[in-house]
């Protein structure tokens, strides 16, 4: 009986295949890296043709462990938001290299709309800020600066998407040109009431609507492979947006229940239900589901750098070899040594969003070691949450709980450094993919499976881990004003 679910995850730095059996265990995975390109300061570029390739290569490596296509009884994909493809209708090739979510280089045009006038009526259209993250901006980028984007759409031939759109066009051998709620309410492009694209919103940003494509819901029939890639059509049934797509995984489907992933970078939905969201302290409002043409929705506050400090530790500091031994290093010391890091690496997001802060460690001596900045590092996660918290609860949304997820998550230091910083519970799954395994309900109850997507998280959502707060008052008043004398600092070098 066919009753594997095939998710493809497409993140930041890696494509994956994972395999998941119906009552949510995971089978069998395989993962590629994906080359990072940064042409410029705040450039941040995937190459979507490599993209494809691996993501391909991962779903041939896997398929074989569930006994074949036939036991495959559905595809979920899951992505990285705000990500921008621009490919040829015809050809299917990429028109040019795709702008990832992280890159800045439209903060001056976000800067010269906002001059204008235009944030207030965005944001209650679209529940967005103007800033450089979201995917508008960037095909407009691409179409002022790009001879191969501008001539394909003066032709007709052009093709706009986020990645799970180009996963989807590929897999269905260049039939289908979808994009599912949950990735096209982070476009700027698509209001929170609207049923698609907006052609008053696509008139402001100078993107053709033609170009883009139909929206649809994150479950159900959506598309079909072509049957030459695995011998065998397969359908696809679950689409989201990587952060949606976890807070399905950690069973948030009831209004005022959080989750946090910690992954390149941190974002955190609250559960909004059928509320449109909307902030008074700069958070977002998103579609959080969209089952049968109904919405649901979420609040949310996205941290820009997370694991990629980490991985910067590692890859550019050379401090550690492997993430992992950031847990180690942090037990290794009493304190940071007085040493903060604001990692404001490619600006600063919510709440405080400002693209043009810059990333800062101080309080070094010559006592400073790898260890207190290894430590350091982490402490920033539960800072930068913790601003985070206190812009939810400004907004009427205390969190009472978080439940955590990705993979920083799975380190236990950081883990209970979260709680006692935010002198909250945190709960973390035995399974801390939870991206992968949300998509992989959407998919089973889209196919079938299950009855509905409620049914699905009952049946594979796993056990929890909890670590409560144990942190004195006076320990955590110190340490929060410390980071907000470093925040401050940052903040200002955008200024100077």
């Amino acid at each position: 009986m066919a009753d594997y679910i095939l998710v493809l995850d497409e993140g930041t730095t890696s494509t994956r295949a994972m395999l998941f059996a119906k009552d949510g265990v995971l089978a069998a995975s395989a993962q590629k890296e994906i080359t990072q390109h940064y042409p410029q300061d705040g450039w941040v570029e995937h190459d979507a043709a490599e993209i494809w390739e691996k993501t391909l290569a991962c779903a041939n490596e896997v398929i074989p462990k569930a006994g074949g296509p036939a036991l495959i009884a559905a595809i979920g994909i899951t992505n990285q938001r705000e990500t921008v493809v621009a490919w040829d209708k015809n050809t299917g090739e990429p028109l040019t290299r795709a702008i990832v979510w992280q890159d800045r280089r439209t903060a001056d045009f976000c800067e010269d709309m906002r001059s204008q006038g235009f944030e207030a009526e965005v944001q209650a259209r679209t529940g967005l800020l103007l800033d450089s993250y979201f995917s508008g901006t960037k095909m407009r980028w691409m179409l002022d600066n790009v001879d191969a984007v501008r001539e394909a759409a003066v032709v007709g031939t052009l093709a706009f998407g986020t990645v799970e759109s180009w996963l989807t066009f590929k897999l269905s051998g260049g039939t289908t040109h979808i994009s599912d709620a949950s990735n096209a309410s982070r476009t700027l492009l698509m209001g929170l009431t609207d049923t698609g694209f907006s052609e008053e919103l696509c008139d402001l940003f100078g993107v053709p609507i033609s170009a883009l494509p139909h929206v649809v819901d994150m479950s159900g029939g959506l598309a079909l492979t072509d049957k030459a890639l695995f011998g065998k059509s397969i359908p696809i049934t679950g689409l989201a947006g990587d952060q949606q797509s976890a807070t399905i995984g950690q069973a948030c489907l009831s209004p005022g229940e959080t989750k946090a992933t910690f992954g390149t970078g941190a974002f955190i939905l609250t559960n909004q239900g059928e509320a449109i969201p909307r902030s008074g302290h700069r958070l977002l409002g998103t579609v959080l589901t969209q089952i049968g043409g109904k919405r649901t929705y979420a609040i949310e506050g996205s941290v820009f750098v997370a694991g990629s400090l980490v991985q910067w530790l590692r890859d550019s500091l050379g401090i550690v070899r492997e993430a992992s031994e950031t847990e180690a290093l942090a037990r290794s010391v009493p304190d940071s040594g007085g040493v903060t890091i604001v990692p404001a690496l490619s600006g600063l997001g919510a709440p405080h969003w400002q693209p043009q802060a810059r990333g800062v460690i101080s309080g070094l001596s010559f006592a400073s070691g790898k260890a207190h900045i290894a430590r350091a590092a982490l402490e920033a996660m539960a800072y930068q949450t913790h601003d985070l918290a206190n812009a939810f609860a400004a907004d009427g949304r205390p969190w009472h709980t978080l439940r955590i997820d990705g993979g920083m998550a799975e380190n236990d230091w950081m883990a209970q450094d979260l709680a006692d910083i935010l002198d909250l519970p945190v709960d973390r799954p035995q399974f801390v993919e939870t991206t992968a395994l949300g998509t992989a309900m959407l998919a089973a109850s889209g196919v079938g499976l299950y009855g509905d997507l409620a049914s699905a998280a009952e049946a594979m959502r796993g056990d929890l881990t909890t670590f409560e707060p144990q942190m004195d008052t006076k320990v955590r008043e110190r340490r929060l004003a410390t980071w907000q004398r470093a925040l401050d600092f940052s903040a200002g070098q955008s200024k100077g």
